[in-house]
């Protein structure tokens, strides 16, 4: 009994007739039992020697690789008014197929000959320009003829001065003759004169030395005058060839005045053919937009606008558009202090929402239900949810993933590092210590060493 009272009668009964007494003396551990805690023990203790492959847990979605094949908004170039679809959700289309036709929902755009007017007002403008463009080449034509003009008025006007300086020179010479025969007259008057004296001449011939001195005398006056004449001809000349210069210098100034304008005025009407050519291409790709058409081969999975008549805004999505053929990929989300862990062609195990899995963390090879991938690409700008988005394809050493699993779908992502002891482990873990890193052993042959450079 428990023996706490003040009159005990423990002495009193006599406990080997009764066998209740010696169970409660027995031993509640039976060998049996420590035998077996003891082997669990050794297997602990053994296990903590197995190889374990350290990785990193992380979440994410299934994507495509390339951008172009990802999930795709359709959207209004233009507002407009729906006036008919031509698909259903789930529909397969291809590219140019027609999504949706819509019309003109603008004031400004609702003159349905705009097109047509549109392109006569260019073809206006464009013959204006054509016809300041004639005027320009006749008034080129102008240009031309006044420069012969002036080159023959220069040319008559040479040839007139030649002509004046040989007269000049004629008249020189019948100046100097008279002259010569001016003197010679003098001095036959001298002689006749001292013979009058004498009485050996007669009168009349002394009067007739005399005239013949006046007439010399007026002669050379003739001549002088007429050799004055002839300079001032050719001052005249001169003067007229500085005339003629200036003349045809204004009526070229005039007419490459009329050229420049011409030529504003045609700039000008080309600058408004262009603006209105511009116009036209903006209608005519607003017309075109009045069709949507896909862009890529794929399936329609959602409208994101319904009915007849609604109104739908510039650059408004109005259907989702799934790409036929893609290749599928897994976006992880790592967090900072393990992305320095990560390099490209890294294996990872990835394992998909609806696919049921087995995962030993430790053993990926004993794993079931998992794909196997490899990094493709790491992001070097973080995520706003805090992480580094890794991208993850597929390995084609390994199973293929599930044809299935669709975009967007949810997947849980082991990507794989060193490989340790278990006790390594559980100690790196109770320590909150990050996972090894470790580089190849070309790498740390090397990493010591210096850089080789080339000679040049």
């Amino acid at each position: 009994m428990l023996n706490i009272s003040l009159h005990s009668i423990n002495n009193k009964i006599r406990k080997d007739k009764y066998s209740v007494f010696k169970k409660l003396e027995e031993k509640s551990i039976s060998k049996l039992l420590l035998r077996l805690l003891i082997l669990i023990f050794i297997i602990v203790i053994c296990s903590m020697f197995l190889p374990w492959t350290q990785n990193i847990r992380s979440k994410g979605y299934v994507t495509t690789l390339s951008p172009l094949s990802r999930p795709q908004d359709i959207q209004s170039l233009i507002a407009g008014k729906i006036e008919n679809w031509h698909v259903l959700e789930g529909d397969v289309v291809s590219i140019g197929d027609t999504i949706i036709t819509i019309s003109e929902s603008k004031e400004e755009y609702l003159d349905p000959e705009l097109l047509k007017r549109t392109q006569n007002q260019i073809n206006a403008k464009n013959s204006a320009a054509n016809a300041y463009q004639n005027k320009t080449t006749n008034l080129d034509a102008q240009i031309k003829a006044a420069e012969q003009n002036k080159s023959v008025k220069l040319e008559q006007n040479n040839i007139k001065n030649a002509q004046f300086l040989l007269k000049i020179k004629s008249d020189s010479l019948d100046l100097i003759a008279a002259q010569t025969k001016l003197q010679n007259v003098n001095n036959q008057l001298q002689r006749t004169q001292e013979l009058y004296t004498k009485g050996i001449k007669s009168l009349t011939e002394l009067e007739n030395k005399r005239l013949s001195v006046r007439e010399s005398e007026a002669k050379i006056n003739l001549l002088q005058n007429k050799l004055q004449e002839s300079k001032n001809e050719i001052t005249n000349i001169v003067a007229n060839r500085d005339a003629i210069i200036s003349e045809y210098a204004q009526k070229i100034s005039k007419i490459e005045a009329d050229i420049n304008s011409t030529l504003s005025q045609k700039y000008t009407a080309e600058g408004e053919s262009n603006k209105l050519q511009s116009n036209y291409n903006k209608y005519k790709v607003r017309t075109d937009a009045y069709v949507i058409t896909s862009p890529i081969n794929g399936t329609v999975t959602r409208t994101l606008v319904n009915g007849v008549g609604e109104y739908i805004k510039t650059g408004q999505s109005i259907a989702t558009i799934i790409p036929t053929e893609f290749q599928k990929a897994v976006e992880l989300y790592i967090k900072p202090v393990d992305v320095p862990l990560l390099k490209k062609e890294k294996k990872v195990r990835l394992q998909f929402d609806g696919w049921p899995a087995v995962i030993f963390s430790g053993w990926p090879n004993n794993s079931f239900g998992t794909f196997g991938g490899k990094v493709f690409a790491i992001d070097n700008d973080i995520s706003k949810n805090g992480k580094y988005r890794v991208l993850v394809v597929e390995d084609p050493d390994d199973e293929l993933w599930p044809e299935l699993v669709r975009i967007g779908g949810g997947a849980n992502g082991l990507l794989l590092l060193n490989e340790v002891k278990v006790y390594y482990e559980i100690w790196r873990q109770l320590n909150g210590f990050p996972p090894d890193f470790y580089q190849p052993k070309e790498f740390e042959n090397t990493k010591n060493k210096a850089p080789i450079r080339k000679i040049k």
